[in-house]
């Protein structure tokens, strides 16, 4: 039976659509907002961009700044959280020999800038191998800590792996790693309405996050959060207007990052609705929400384990909306697209009308289904993966 709250979406229903991880999907409602944004922009745009912009923006960063449990003064809005790794990591300097701690589970896009720097700097990366399937979370900070040396210098660790889909240890692993002295950014992209989050405790140097995803937000709007003492260095990858500014009532990390040139902010100005959409559609708000969103996750893969007649790849406490099972070995060429393009997952959206990821991890011939659970799924989205998985393997 479909979720009943699948109308609120505008996602084709001739797809069985467990994809939300990737680009997330977003409500009516909060398109509707986005684009009586876009309205008002249009009718006078100087008005809007130069007069009445930055207000609004301080409006959805104090929303927003409650939910992630921050203090707005330390909170950016960037595009998505790559912008936001960029921004850190391109800001930062480093010398011959520093060491770049990050772990084989991180995102590709991220993993790119970390090279990016690395060569340009003559740093060095370590890669901490993290096994999966695992059976406990310590088997995470053990892996993590067993890589750090004297040499370490930053760590760039997931709160939600993109490829694997497990929910890190990451209240440990800041712990641990920040009481060794080393500097740690939490790519969150897939935290913020997946999982509880309270950045003044966590106490992360850098923390970014996806709006687009698991918050259904219009995509184009991410966050970057930076400890007070470290924001001075901390550089947007545009510079602008905000670089030279003589204004004194707001800091040289918000007046530079707010204003990067011309852009169209209805996402970010949107996020408030996003943020009381989703809450309004369950009786219990977001703590319902994410609890209703995991215990899919976590029925959809006992669903799939029993099929591929596997045991569970890591334990519940690490799932939280996502969650990722291997397969058999596929074929040992290289995937021709960065966004993947599995036959089997092209065979499942062709002949079944199934949009769901098969993940080239941690290299070819080796591979990850990964289903995303968000309110408008159901468990006969994932029994329908189930019925297609036995025909085509």
């Amino acid at each position: 039976m479909p979720s009943p709250l699948h109308a609120h979406w505008t996602l084709d229903p001739s797809i069985t659509f467990l994809n939300h991880g990737s680009f997330g999907a977003c409500p009516r409602a909060v398109l509707a907002v986005q684009q009586r944004e876009r309205e008002k922009l249009e009718q006078e745009p100087v008005r809007y961009l130069a007069r009445e912009l930055e207000a609004r923006i301080d409006a959805s960063r104090e929303v927003l700044a409650r939910f992630i449990g921050a203090d707005a003064r330390d909170l950016v809005f960037v595009t998505n959280a790559t912008s936001a790794v960029n921004a850190v990591l391109r800001s930062l300097r480093f010398s011959p020999g520093d060491e770049l701690l990050c772990t084989d589970h991180g995102y590709n896009a991220c993993a790119n800038v970390l090279r990016h720097v690395a060569e340009q700097s003559g740093a060095k990366i370590v890669v901490a191998r993290v096994p999966f399937p695992l059976t406990s979370e310590q088997q995470v900070v053990d892996a993590v800590l067993a890589a750090v040396t004297p040499k370490t210098r930053f760590a760039l660790l997931d709160h939600v792996t993109s490829p694997t889909g497990l929910v890190f240890p990451i209240e440990a692993l800041v712990r641990e790693l920040q009481g060794r002295g080393v500097p740690v950014m939490v790519d969150g992209a897939h935290a913020p309405g997946m999982v509880p989050l309270n950045l003044e405790q966590l106490g992360a140097s850098y923390y970014t996050g996806n709006c687009h995803k698991w918050l259904c937000a219009p995509k184009g709007v991410g966050f970057l959060h930076v400890r007070r003492a470290l924001q001075k260095p901390i550089r947007p990858p545009v510079i602008s207007h905000g670089a030279n500014s003589p204004r004194a009532d707001k800091s040289r990390f918000q007046l530079e990052f707010d204003w990067t040139g011309t852009l169209d902010p209805s996402a970010i100005l949107a996020l408030p609705e996003a943020l009381s959409t989703l809450a309004a559609l369950v009786p219990g708000g977001w703590p319902e929400v994410m609890q209703r969103n995991r215990a899919l996750a976590l029925a959809g893969r006992k669903l799939l384990c029993d099929a591929l007649k596997i045991d569970a790849p890591s334990p519940e406490s690490m799932i939280g909306s996502l969650a990722a099972v291997p397969l058999p070995d596929g074929s040992s060429e290289p995937p021709k697209s960065p966004l993947y393009n599995d036959p089997l997952q092209v065979a499942l959206f062709e002949r079944f009308q199934i949009e769901v990821p098969i993940v080239p991890w941690p290299a070819p011939p080796k591979r990850l289904l990964r289903i995303s659970a968000q309110l408008y799924n159901a468990m006969d989205d994932c029994e329908r993966v189930v019925m297609a998985l036995r025909e085509l393997l």
